[in-house]
Order: C-alpha cells, then sequence, then structure tokens
C-alpha cells in the first residue's frame, strides 16, 4: 500500500560541493523509472496538484518545467479541467512518450508538449497562470535566470510550484544488509544536489506561501529491482566491495526477495505567488524567449 504523510524531518539539502546525476545510459529504462516512481511513490502527486488549483482555480495555461514523462503533467490536467498544460522538456522521445500517455489519460487535447532548452531561454508560452517544476530545477545551470523568466511569464497573482527530493530514495534493506540503506544514501548523496529554493524565489520577486514536507512510502519489488539496478550502475566505484557484492546477491535473487522490502521517498515543496501588486523591491524582468525551439530542457 501506497501513502504520503507530512512530516517533521529535515529540509532540503544545501551541500556547497558540486553535484552529479543518476546514470541514464537507457533512455527507455530512465523513461520507465519515472513513470514507476508515479505509479508506486506518486501519492504526493494529487496533493500537490491540489496546492495549485487552490490557489489557481481558473487557471486557463499551466507550465510543467522538465516535464519529463509527464507525471505531473497528468496531474494537473486532472485537477485543472478548463486548463491548457504546456509540457517543457529536453528530451523529444520524453514529450512523445508523454503524449501518448495524455492520450490514453483522455488529456491528450488540452496538453501541449514544447521541446525547448530551459537554459537557453525561456519558452514562448505566453502570460500563464501557474508553473510547476518538480526535481528539474536542481538540473539548469543558471535557475535564478529560469525563476526570473516564470516570475515574468506568470500573471500577477500567478502560482509556482518547486517540488525536490530531499535525498535520494531509500530502499529499506536493514532486514537483509544492516547499514546497506545508510550506506547507499550516503554514496548517492551528490545526486541531484538542490538548495533551499525559498530565497531563490524571493530573489526572483515571489512571495513564498507555503512549504510542505512530504513523505510517501510503498512496498513493491519492481521499483526496488530498477532502483538496485540504479544504485548498482552509478555507484559501484564508491562502494565497498561487500556491498557491491551483497547488491549483485540481491539482484540475482528470485524478485520475491524485494517483496517486503519498502522503499521511500522525503520530499519538499514550495508554494509561491507572483504578488497580486508588484513590490517596491520586486526586480523588473522580462523572460528571454528563444527565438527557435530548440531539444532542450530539464528534468
Amino acid at each position: 500500500m501506497t501513502h504520503a504523510h507530512e512530516h517533521a524531518g529535515p529540509g532540503p539539502r544545501t551541500q556547497g560541493r558540486p553535484h552529479d546525476h543518476p546514470p541514464h545510459h537507457d533512455h527507455a529504462a530512465s523513461a520507465a523509472l519515472l513513470d514507476l516512481d508515479a505509479e508506486v511513490l506518486g501519492a504526493w502527486l494529487p496533493g500537490a496538484a491540489d496546492l495549485v488549483a487552490a490557489h489557481a482555480p481558473d487557471a486557463s495555461v499551466v507550465v510543467d518545467l522538465g516535464a519529463g514523462t509527464g507525471t505531473g503533467t497528468l496531474a494537473l490536467a486532472r485537477r485543472l479541467p478548463a486548463a491548457t498544460v504546456v509540457a517543457v522538456d529536453r528530451s523529444p522521445a520524453m514529450l512523445e512518450r508523454l503524449r501518448a500517455a495524455a492520450a490514453a489519460a483522455g488529456v491528450g487535447e488540452r496538453v501541449r508538449t514544447v521541446a525547448a532548452d530551459l537554459d537557453a531561454a525561456w519558452p514562448a508560452t505566453g502570460t500563464v497562470d501557474a508553473v510547476w517544476a518538480a526535481s528539474s530545477l536542481h538540473h539548469l545551470a543558471d535557475p535564478d535566470r529560469v525563476l526570473r523568466d516564470a516570475h515574468a511569464a506568470l500573471r500577477p497573482g500567478g502560482v509556482a510550484l518547486v517540488v525536490e527530493l530531499d535525498e535520494q530514495v531509500r530502499l529499506l534493506t536493514d532486514d537483509l544488509a544492516p547499514g546497506l540503506a545508510s550506506r547507499l544514501a550516503q554514496a548517492a548523496s551528490t545526486w541531484n544536489v538542490h538548495p533551499d529554493w525559498g530565497p531563490h524565489l524571493e530573489r526572483a520577486g515571489f512571495e513564498v506561501l507555503d512549504v510542505h514536507h512530504v513523505t510517501t512510502e510503498a512496498v513493491d519489488s519492481r521499483y526496488g529491482r530498477a532502483w538496485l539496478t540504479l544504485l548498482r550502475t552509478g555507484l559501484a566505484e564508491r562502494l565497498a566491495p561487500a556491498d557491491v557484492a551483497t547488491l549483485d546477491r540481491l539482484l540475482a535473487e528470485h524478485p520475491a526477495t524485494l517483496d517486503s522490502l519498502p522503499v521511500r521517498a522525503e520530499r519538499t515543496l514550495w508554494l509561491a505567488r507572483r504578488p497580486a501588486a508588484p513590490s517596491p523591491h520586486s526586480p523588473v524582468h522580462s523572460p528571454t524567449h528563444s527565438p527557435t525551439t530548440h531539444d532542450g530542457g530539464a528534468r
């Protein structure tokens, strides 16, 4: 069973060292893991979409930055039935998969995809009512510029929701290998490191309305196997040989070995608003639009 709840755990990671990213050598496997994450650990998605809808109930245009396979796009389209959701990503293959998922969900006519390089310029979205950025800002070379562009694109009173993992997903393996979960988390601690986005949002001109900490936990051997495979691929050089051997043993055994192992993800959600009237301290900024459509973006 999957569940989500508020928790009083630590906030986002703020390490000053450079970060790296999980390996994605196989595009299809990467896309499949994104979809599986939404299926198994996505109980936070409806509540996050509710936050957007509560502050932009009449939204007509919503932008999903770094949309990936579209899990956020679909949550927004379902929750805001009068809105068009503009899904922005750098990967045409991801966007093709997203369009197919939107059509299958019956919301294809309200989803527009844009292949764009957010590091180059803000896409030509026009004025929008809400911006959603889930696990995408930390990929950008200049996220502050993108936040300023998002602020400029939003109508006064429009909202932005930023979501990040507090740490990498944990497969709670201690019953099988004491301490392994903590050692894996430490080895992956430079993946997707992000700051507290609150001050960044404020510098871009936003008013931060709320910060939520949400934990989702589930038991699913498919996810456990996919996540252990990713860790085995990406962390072999950072782990002790005994831990690599343990991962190999777990992956070699029948999937039933993982049936009772919970996986857990902790996320922080920042909800912010462009003030309805500009304050004396709000920056004046116009988004930098790209003259052409690029194959770029973030996820």
